[in-house]
This record gives structure tokens, sequence and C-alpha cells, in this order.
């Protein structure tokens, strides 16, 4: 993996963490496109990068992180789902579901499919709860058990958790919100656990193509997430649903081709 490669990797981690289209999707398939060989250090990259994104969400929530203890604790109850399934599944996961495409694309399509599903289901309907300080751990445990389907490549960590959110009464900017903050532990623990296992082996030029990246996916997704969030207080997710139909179908043609 060269410079430029990594640059664009990490762009592309920044702008699709927190949208409902699947950044470990799109790493796979941007990576197949650029020749990039499926190593065990590249499915580290395409994890490790995610915690770029997150400093992004920590450094424009960090008010309510630091003073409202409320909505840790939902955070953490909603975390747990994932953190147990993903520590006993971290091997099956890791050895044949990562930089598989095929599983990416089969995930992209259906999860387009069920995200306007949803969104069609939920249009008009007016939502159960006033702010995320009202929603109970009952429901933020459900929330979390929607976003361990996001283990599967392609089916998307954000699309997960904000279709959790629209099915238990969230509204759509409320489902947001509490998938970037969900992010924090997953993601935090989803690298811990791999460093861990990989026993931070890496070169001096690895060291280089991960810092890299890191900060790519940092600066991206610092203005992704603001403009996600500004975009779902007048629009419908629906487009993100087409856009994975779409896209799936694209990279259908281009690996049958190749």
């Amino acid at each position: 993996m060269n410079y430029i490669q990594v640059i664009i990797l990490s762009f592309i981690e920044g702008i699709s963490e927190f949208l409902p289209i699947s950044s470990t999707g799109h790493l796979i398939l941007t990576s197949s496109l650029l020749g990039i060989e499926q190593t065990e250090f590249q499915k580290t990259f395409e994890i490790v990068i995610q915690m770029g994104a997150i400093c992004a969400v920590i450094l424009l929530y960090w008010k309510t992180l630091l003073y409202d203890s409320t909505i840790w604790k939902k955070i953490i109850i909603a975390f747990l789902p994932t953190g147990i399934v993903g520590l006993i599944l971290y091997r099956i996961i890791k050895q044949y579901l990562l930089g598989n495409p095929w599983i990416t694309i089969v995930s992209l399509f259906i999860g387009g499919i069920i995200l306007i599903g949803i969104e069609k289901a939920n249009f008009g309907k007016i939502t159960k709860i006033k702010s995320l300080g009202t929603l109970s751990y009952k429901q933020a445990f459900l929330i979390g058990l929607s976003q361990t389907i996001s283990m599967i490549p392609g089916t998307s960590r954000a699309a997960a958790t904000i279709i959790g959110g629209l099915l238990v009464g969230l509204n759509r900017p409320q489902s947001v919100e509490f998938s970037f903050l969900l992010a924090i532990p997953t993601m935090f623990a989803a690298t811990a656990l791999d460093l861990l296992k990989t026993g931070f082996s890496f070169t001096s030029h690895e060291f280089l193509l991960l810092g890299m990246g890191l900060l790519g996916s940092f600066i991206t997704a610092y203005f992704s997430v603001k403009y996600f969030l500004r975009f779902v207080q007048l629009h419908t997710l629906i487009p993100f649903g087409v856009y994975r139909i779409v896209l799936s179908l694209l990279f259908t043609f281009f690996l049958l081709n190749v």
C-alpha cells in the first residue's frame, strides 16, 4: 500500500463512517479497485483508521460526553451486545468476512432495500421520544442489538443503529446523533481488540501509514458529521438506500468483468 492509496482510503473512511452506506464496505471495494492485497495489515488498517473518525465525533460532542453522565450509561448499555458478540466472533469476522467483496455487495444491496422500506414505513409518524435524555435503557439496548448486525461487512454500523433508533421511536436526527455517540465505545473496542490480537507488530513504515490514515479520516469525518446532521433534519435517508443499491450493482458488474 502506497501513500496515495492511504490518502484515498482514509478520506473514504472519514466521509462514509457515519453515513448509512458502510465505511468498511467502501474500503473493501475501493481496495479491490486499487488492486490492494487483503493482507492482515490491510485488514487492521481498515479497522484502526476508524479511530480518526471517532476522534472527530469526540471533538464535536465533548461537552455532552463530559457533562451528561446519563447519556454515557445508555451508550454503554447499547454497546454491550456488540462488545460481547464481537469478542466471541472476532476471528471468524476477520478471517472470513473482512476483505470479501461479494459479502459486501450483497449486504449493501439488502441494506439499501431495508433502509428505503424503513423510511417509507416511518414517513409522517410522530416520534415517541422527545430527546435522547428520555431514551430508556431498554430502548438503548435494543439499538445496540441492531448494531451487532453491522459486523457483516457492507451492512453499515451507522445504518444498523439509525434503523434501530427509528424502530424504538427516535426521530431521524436523534437516531443519527445516538449512532454517532455509540460509535465511540464500539470503534475503540474494535481497534483495541485488533491491536491486542496483532500485538502491535508493525514496521515503522506501517506505523507511518496508520498515522496518515488516522489523520486523513479525522479531517474528513469532522466535516462529514456536520454535513450529515444538517442533511437529516431536512431529508429522508432514502437517497442513501438508492445509492447502496446502485453501488452494489456497479461493483457486481465490475467484479464479473475483471
